[in-house]
């Protein structure tokens, strides 16, 4: 039985403000995850080893900065999986916040306690980082909104680093019209000038479970959407494989040094993985970042400022919280394949809460071309939302 705990590792009180108290999140709480640096506190990022190894912060991210001097309110920080190396949520150094939403499955991470806090109204604004789902994955997990911006559009500075080509801060919110307020603090304002091209790809609805593919198509508004695979065979395995060389190399520059040294008690998974990334050779990183241009310059030319990929934001609900960990890093790698779109191009993608299957919710995302943020916004307003209260009802 894993072990629940508060999404908080500490609460503010009185919450945090910046040098104002108007903006456009004027009274709006916010809650921040582990690996953000605030001023005076330690950051821990889900593991007591770094907290431990670490002092206070002397400065503050400047996301959190710009959050606080828009009007919001900084009530805590939230629990994370250790050093953000998990998609799961599972923490087994601290506990697994509890998915308000579906409290037998688990929250996602790795900025579980800021989708937790989401989620149960604790706060009306979560921050988190993105690296290869972070962000996207528990917001499908909890059914909420959760936006991944343009890689490389928000500061990652005083971010606890995992892989710093795909990392980038990102937010949660229940509804699209705080969504909205975020993204005119952060995003410029953007729209395309022609027609929206909505685009279903086959490849990568195909990686959905057939129950949450089903229930995420007759959710979708009546719209001309083209179909057709984002590759043309239609294969996406080569794709997760750069992923995983490419972000693993990067993580042992960012974290191997520390981890050699303090050799820390990680958790089962975290320990696997962080073993799998000593192990990768620069010849490896070398291949994989060739091929990952090759990639990016792909996805440039055919996501144009008019195209919005519609897809599935995960291959199906979130797993159980009894779950074998086996089981949960083959949900992981098919999660993944699905995610490393975005994260390969930088493009910003937000996830939707539109569907519930087996109780549960599933997020669709919406993933548009670099800089188009606040275009995907606004064109999710078409799109319904279906979400569970925190009586456990869908609305």
């Amino acid at each position: 039985m894993l072990q629940t705990c508060d999404p908080f590792i500490s609460r503010f009180e009185p919450p945090l403000v910046g040098k104002v108290r108007s903006g456009p999140l004027a009274g709006l709480s916010v809650s921040v995850k582990d690996g953000f640096d605030i001023a005076g506190h330690v950051t821990g990022a889900g593991s007591p080893e770094w907290a431990k190894s670490h002092s206070p912060a002397t400065k503050t991210s400047p996301v959190v900065e710009a959050l606080m001097d828009a009007g919001a309110l900084v009530v805590g920080k939230t629990q994370m999986d250790e050093l953000a190396y998990s998609l799961m949520g599972v923490n087994a150094r601290y506990g697994t916040p509890l998915n308000p939403a579906a409290p037998d499955r688990v929250p996602g991470g790795s900025s579980s306690g800021s989708a937790a806090s989401v989620t149960a109204g604790s706060v009306d604004i979560g921050l988190g980082s993105d690296t290869g789902g972070s962000v996207r994955l528990p917001a499908s997990f909890c059914g909420i909104f959760g936006w991944r911006p343009t890689h490389g559009s928000l500061s990652s500075e005083n971010l606890v680093p995992l892989a710093p080509s795909y990392d980038t801060p990102a937010f949660f919110t229940r509804d699209l019209a705080t969504m909205a307020l975020i993204g005119s603090v952060f995003a410029p304002l953007q729209v395309s000038s022609e027609p929206v091209d909505l685009w279903l790809p086959s490849d990568l609805w195909s990686l959905a479970q057939e129950p949450v593919a089903d229930a995420l198509r007759a959710g979708l508004p009546a719209a001309n959407y083209r179909s057709g695979p984002l590759l043309p065979d239609g294969n996406l395995s080569d794709w997760l494989t750069v992923f995983r060389t490419h972000q693993a190399y990067e993580i042992w520059r960012a974290l191997g040094p520390w981890i050699l040294e303090t050799q820390p008690d990680f958790g089962p998974g975290i320990q696997e993985r962080f073993q799998m990334a000593s192990t990768i050779t620069k010849e490896a990183f070398s291949e994989a970042a060739t091929r990952r241009a090759a990639i990016r310059a792909y996805l440039e030319t055919v996501v144009t400022p008019e195209t919005i990929l519609v897809v599935p934001t995960s291959p199906g609900v979130a797993p159980l919280r009894s779950t074998p960990q086996g089981d949960l890093e083959v949900f992981r790698n098919a999660a993944l394949t699905m995610l490393c779109v975005a994260g390969h191009a930088g493009l910003p993608q937000l996830s939707i809460p539109l569907a519930i299957v087996d109780g549960s919710p599933v997020g669709l995302s919406l993933v548009g071309a670099r800089g188009m943020d606040t275009h995907l916004i606004s064109i999710a307003d078409r799109f319904p939302v279906r979400m569970r209260n925190r009586e456990g009802s869908a609305t």
